[in-house]
């Protein structure tokens, strides 16, 4: 039922999110509700100040990992829009909504004849959360296409427009992150080269020829990723539950075998999933939470994982990598509780 003086914002109690997570774990948020403009985020905000309750803005829920009861005000992004909304050195501006689903928007994109982001298909998500991990993939990252947002600035309690240099982008981080929950992005805006040129140097596109199409790419990928990647609407998952690690090239140097990806301030990316699947990992399980079998980067729910299961097997994956190899991972979804 809703609350009278959570009438104005439309905060439901006992909100259920069992569907709206990728993973598939049952979870109930103590409030929650739907936004459909983006005017709506300031009542929900400071409804969840006069109840005294953490404020949590879920987009598509790709990458989180949700506990059974989860006491905070939850707002879901459910506003939609896309549209060409101008140009900039050459570039085309294209403009989505928050709450747009991210793989929907690319093909939207390429549909138009636009390039720049095909590179980035089926990745699972919004549109909003897209600039909050810096979102990456076959040899491009969100930065590399990326204009400005608009966000809601909670602390401050005003709208703000972010610039590229204003996000802070780097490997899977933002300013976003770096400040959890002070920031509420509500449109992003994304320029594509006018002079497009297709990426092709990730290995399973670069037998493509040069005189590709971007159609032709985003469906290389799209075949690509679902080869590896189980479908989350299939087998619940977060995709890529760790972040591959960057370590310095002497840690590097002391793991023969391992694929190396050299950065240009000297240190090395690693592969996490080799270093996972090389402890012997791949089809763990602990409960109904496994490490998929065709990929170890994945943690699935073979049904009825918990919260729990998820996090007592990234434990042991953590400890088995720094155990055998001294590195320490990092998970990649939040937890959110």
């Amino acid at each position: 039922m809703t609350r009278p003086d959570a009438a104005d914002c439309r905060a439901i109690s006992d909100f259920d999110l069992s569907r709206r997570n990728s993973l598939g774990l049952a979870a109930r948020a103590r409030y929650g509700a739907f936004v459909h403009e983006a005017q709506e985020i300031d009542a929900l905000a400071r409804f969840a100040g006069e109840v005294g309750l953490p404020f949590v803005v879920l987009g598509g829920g790709s990458n989180v990992v949700l506990h059974p009861e989860i006491d905070a005000v939850v707002a879901v992004l459910a506003t939609r829009g896309r549209a060409v909304t101008g140009e900039a050195d050459g570039d085309l501006l294209v403009t989505a909504q928050a709450g747009e689903d991210w793989p929907d928007f690319v093909q939207w994109t390429v549909a138009q004849g636009f390039g720049g982001i095909e590179n980035l298909a089926g990745i699972p998500g919004t549109v909003g959360a897209a600039p909050v991990q810096n979102i990456g993939a076959y040899g491009i990252e969100l930065a590399d296409r990326f204009h400005s947002l608009t966000a809601y600035d909670r602390a401050e309690r005003h709208w703000r427009v972010f610039r590229r240099e204003d996000c802070r982008f780097r490997y899977r981080q933002s300013v976003f992150k770096d400040d959890p929950g002070r920031f509420v992005i509500t449109e992003v805006t994304l320029a594509l080269p006018g002079e497009w040129r297709p990426i092709l140097g990730y290995a399973g596109l670069d037998s493509l020829d040069e005189t590709v199409d971007p159609k032709t790419i985003m469906e290389r990928v799209l075949a690509l990723r679902g080869s590896k990647l189980p479908d989350w609407r299939v087998l619940g998952n977060a995709g890529s539950f760790f972040h591959n690690p960057v370590v310095s090239g002497a840690v590097a140097d002391t793991i023969p075998g391992a694929p190396r990806y050299p950065q240009p301030d000297g240190t090395v990316k690693l592969s996490a999933g080799w270093l996972i699947e090389s402890c012997g990992l791949k089809g763990h399980r602990v409960g109904d939470a496994g490490v998929y079998e065709k990929h170890a980067l994945i943690i699935v729910n073979h049904g009825r994982a918990t919260a729990h299961d998820i996090s007592a097997l990234a434990e042991t994956i953590k400890s088995a990598v720094f155990e055998r190899f001294g590195v320490t991972l990092q998970q990649e979804p939040l937890e959110i509780r």
